[in-house]
């Protein structure tokens, strides 16, 4: 039966309305007698049971799902030797020697390496490399050929520190951990072996790959990084704090107060098109990507076609590179030292497919701050920022291996993804208090609740026909006919803001900002990009963070766990002031008030069955991690989920474990607040 009538994106054509009356006619000739059957439209996706009339609504409202060509779950019987089960063969990696390998990365590196030294530069010739460069390839080459002991063809020098530096990373090795097997191994060897004898030689030989960082003094106070007019000064203007600890005057070398490092990004960048994994990947976007309005890849969003329309001539070399930046803080000591906070900065490409930009291999660290910035994470923003300028304005010239040809590489920063907390960092407008809201700014409906600031008036972004404008007693008891808030262009906000002075960076300043700030904390740096105004989409939240927040609050008032429910004795009172949902009062009895467990919470016997059930499920290797050591069944409640488990529980064990254990009424938003969340 030819299903093509499933991609048709026209949901009114006569192919897609035939295609929907011969699903329901096979729907019921398999299913007979049935009332109810999974509804496969996108947003139910079958996982809500329906009436087969409201199913072929929801196909013409919603559309059916494009992977579901098999109807399994309505009575088809799968093929198991179909082709899609069949085992792959094709995708065999061939056997590839590590020493070929080394010799075509340092190809990758230096692939102009053998040009004349005294040609002419030319646009599409690529550029000689100077002296010292050439004298880096040489030692390089000099190691790859060199054999590791006399007589060793399987490994040379460079190959082996290569593979060895290559586990050090990816299983976690400490430098101690490193130096004492090296030093192992280079005992197990012939007395006249080349195997370095610590970690610091090893990469002593690898610096001739390039990719390298530098080191940048910061003010003890954050105020300002001691870096290009300021590099020679030994005092921060602003603090008048020393740049240097205090050490013993027999002391040669001084000790800077903090540093950061920074990890230069246009040699990073130069590398993508150097090598020729992914010089070709580098056009995907473009050149291989679908546009058949189906969300895979951030190209296909309309932030991204907005930016190609507004800037015509970057967008006509696929090319150049579309980036996103992301930072968030994190204790690399666990809890061994509660008070520490690395903050990393790093940015991926977008140019590559969706199964690549993603992936660590690609994600680029430009700056490591060894502590909480706050507000001044600016001042460590300053060389990231002056490189994206450069890389906008001028470009670098790179060589491109999939042409042979030399081109000059332009970059912008499409967005930036942060958590709520870092969002107020990097964007200048702060997450906290009664204006928190970035998009609402000052037209944002907020008020004190529980005993906290809580943000209301969410129906104010619906359609004004929606429903639950409507809707007064099921929301806060009014009807909603106020119109969306506005959306303010990047001019009017660089507007707003060079009107405000701000205090210079530091932790010494004072941080009472007057009403005339409403919540903006310091003008963010990344105004001084000269397409930051125009960008469509500046700053995303991540969903990891959303997600997860959601899970907690959902799952501990479903459970009613203390200190994680949402459903309090002040929310219940607060409930009562307003004069709202009067199921959901306080029950007073004899000058005593009593919370009842609420309908929407389990039962103390079904709380323990969702427990038992959730500690019984069993993912394949690699899916997850060990949901069941997470559940305490006696003591109720969850302990240690990571993010990825929470995302898992929300979409695969949530709608199941619910399903008879909750009314209907409350089943029903659950799951569909499940689906919100996609792989």
């Amino acid at each position: 039966m030819d299903r093509r009538w499933i991609q048709n994106p026209n949901r009114c054509a006569d192919e897609y309305l035939d295609g929907i009356e011969d699903f329901i006619e096979f729907a019921r000739r398999h299913n007979p007698g049935a009332t109810r059957i999974r509804c496969p439209c996108r947003r139910c996706n079958n996982t809500l049971w329906e009436t087969i009339e409201n199913v072929g609504f929801h196909l013409v409202r919603n559309g059916m799902i494009e992977t579901y060509s098999i109807w399994n779950l309505h009575g088809e019987q799968l093929k198991h030797a179909s082709s899609s089960n069949a085992t792959r063969v094709d995708n065999v990696q061939p056997i590839v020697d590590a020493n070929d390998e080394v010799m075509d990365i340092i190809q990758d590196v230096f692939p102009f390496a053998s040009t004349n030294m005294n040609q002419e530069e030319q646009d599409d010739v690529p550029t000689p490399i100077d002296s010292a460069e050439f004298e880096q390839y040489e030692k390089l080459l000099k190691n790859a050929n060199q054999e590791l002991y006399p007589g060793c063809e399987s490994f040379s020098v460079l190959t082996a520190i290569m593979e060895l530096m290559h586990g050090k990373i990816k299983y976690r090795m400490s430098n101690l951990c490193f130096n004492y097997f090296l030093g192992v191994f280079k005992r197990m060897l012939s007395t006249d072996n080349c195997l370095p004898k610590d970690h610091k030689q090893a990469q002593k030989v690898l610096n001739g790959l390039g990719l390298g960082y530098e080191k940048i003094h910061a003010c003890k106070n954050n105020c300002m990084l001691f870096y290009k007019e300021h590099e020679s000064l030994d005092t921060c203007p602003i603090c008048n704090e020393s740049r240097f600890k205090m050490t013993s005057q027999n002391r040669t070398t001084k000790i800077p107060q903090k540093v950061m490092r920074y990890l230069p990004l246009k040699p990073r960048l130069q590398r993508l098109y150097m090598s020729t994994h992914t010089a070709t990947d580098m056009r995907w976007h473009q050149e291989k990507r679908v546009d058949d309005d189906v969300m895979r890849h951030p190209a296909d969003g309309e932030a991204w076609k907005e930016f190609d329309r507004t800037f015509p001539e970057f967008a006509a070399d696929p090319r150049n590179v579309r980036l996103g930046l992301a930072t968030d803080g994190f204790n690399p000591y666990g809890v061994l030292n509660q008070h520490h906070n690395t903050w990393p900065i790093f940015v991926f490409p977008y140019n590559l497919p969706p199964w690549k930009c993603m992936k660590k291999e690609y994600m680029m660290m430009t700056v490591l701050i060894t502590e909480d910035p706050g507000r001044s994470i600016d001042v460590y923003l300053r060389p990231l920022v002056d490189e994206l300028k450069d890389l906008w304005t001028n470009g670098v010239r790179t060589y491109d291996k999939s042409t042979g040809k030399m081109f000059t590489l332009r970059a912008a920063v499409m967005w930036i993804v942060n958590d709520f907390p870092a969002y107020a960092m990097v964007s200048g407008w702060s997450t906290k208090g009664y204006m928190a809201c970035p998009v609402c700014k000052e037209d944002v409906t907020s008020g004190w609740h529980a005993g906290k600031v809580c943000y209301l008036g969410h129906r104010i972004w619906l359609p004004w026909d929606h429903e639950w404008r409507q809707k007064d007693k099921e929301f806060d008891g009014n009807t909603e006919r106020r119109l969306r808030p506005r959306e303010w262009s990047g001019d009017e906000i660089l507007d707003q803001l060079n009107r405000l002075d701000f205090a210079p960076f530091g932790k010494t300043v004072s941080r009472i900002r007057p009403s005339t700030h409403m919540n903006w904390t310091h003008k963010p740096m990344f105004f001084e990009l000269p397409y930051w105004l125009k960008l469509k989409l500046r700053h995303n939240l991540d969903v990891m963070h959303v997600e997860k927040n959601v899970f907690d609050t959902l799952v501990g008032t479903i459970l009613d766990i203390e200190g994680k429910t949402k459903d309090t004795i002040k929310a219940r009172l607060d409930l009562e002031r307003m004069g709202i949902r009067r199921g959901l009062w306080m029950n007073r009895d004899n000058d005593k008030a009593r919370r009842d467990l609420a309908f929407f919470s389990m039962k103390p016997n079904d709380k323990k069955e969702f427990l038992k059930f959730v500690s019984s499920v069993k993912f394949p290797d690699g899916y997850a991690s060990n949901i069941a050591r997470c559940v305490n069944v006696d003591g109720g409640k969850f302990t240690g989920l990571k993010s990825h488990d929470c995302h898992v529980f929300m979409q695969r064990l949530l709608p199941v474990g619910i399903r008879h254990l909750l009314p209907e009424d409350v089943v029903k938003p659950i799951i569909l607040l499940s689906r919100f969340f996609p792989n």
